[in-house]
């Protein structure tokens, strides 16, 4: 596995790995306490050096991306600065995870993959408690998706500075503006307009912004979660590239239905 994530750092890298000598936050900022109640941090134990993020969807049930299927995962919700032990925090272990099934990475030519199809839904052991601080956030519906122009907003622990092990302690957000996949395409020098129907590209250089460590987390328009954190430069530069979660309504609907609590 290490073999095919060295492959993505020529220009493509999964937002969960820790990969040296970048930078991964640029013009974030801390979020106000709980102001995000759906943020989920995912702990992983295994043979990779993981952190990512993810978001709740139901009581039992988290939204995260596939390629953080690396381990043993235990969830943390309704916390802030994720090295306290907050009185607001729920932590709670996985039952079951549950990749897409036609999740994979597809070669673009020059050594680089891209992830497609990166989403997993986690079964937690139990069901969270509602409260100011763990609540749900609403999926889009099946109508038009978010257009280019369109400011949303990111969010997660991931590294703050060129040092991989610098990672945040407290919820760090940043402003997004989506662009076209043909915009992305151009801007990353790679032919994406396959994907168009896929993925969302977010990110521009007056509200530049990356994360590393924040795979699996939301991308929030207007209220509702539009994306998830894919993949992106490993130099930090915008723009990231998310999964478009209208595109997996239909799968996301279905085996929701399987995972009653």
């Amino acid at each position: 596995r290490q073999d095919t994530y060295s492959k993505l750092t020529s220009l493509m890298l999964p937002l969960g790995m820790a990969a040296p000598g970048e930078t991964m936050i640029i013009g974030g900022q801390d979020a106000e306490p709980h102001s995000r109640p759906y943020m989920a941090f995912l702990e992983i134990r295994g043979e990779e050096n993981i952190r990512c993020g993810g978001f709740l969807l139901r009581d039992n049930v988290v939204l995260t991306a596939a390629h953080c299927n690396e381990g043993q995962i235990t969830v943390v919700l309704g916390a802030h600065d994720i090295t306290q032990t907050e009185k607001t925090q729920q932590r709670v272990a996985v039952r079951r995870k549950v990749p897409h099934p036609d999740f994979k990475r597809v070669p673009l030519g020059k050594g680089i993959e891209l992830p497609i199809n990166d989403l997993m839904l986690l079964q937690l052991k139990r069901p969270v408690t509602r409260k100011h601080s763990v609540r749900p956030i609403p999926l889009p519906s099946l109508g038009p998706t978010v257009k280019p122009g369109s400011m949303c907003s990111a969010a997660g622990w991931g590294s703050v500075s060129r040092h991989p092990e610098d990672l945040a302690d407290t919820l760090q957000e940043v402003d997004l503006k989506v662009i076209s996949v043909k915009s992305c395409s151009r801007k990353l020098d790679m032919s994406l307009e396959d994907f168009t129907e896929e993925i969302l590209c977010a990110g521009d250089r007056g509200r530049a912004a990356t994360f590393r460590g924040d795979s699996g987390g939301p991308l929030v328009c207007n209220g509702t979660v539009q994306g998830i954190v894919s993949c992106g430069r490993p130099n930090g530069s915008p723009p990231r590239i998310f999964t478009r979660i209208t595109k997996f309504l239909p799968w996301i609907k279905k085996t929701l239905r399987k995972l009653k609590p």
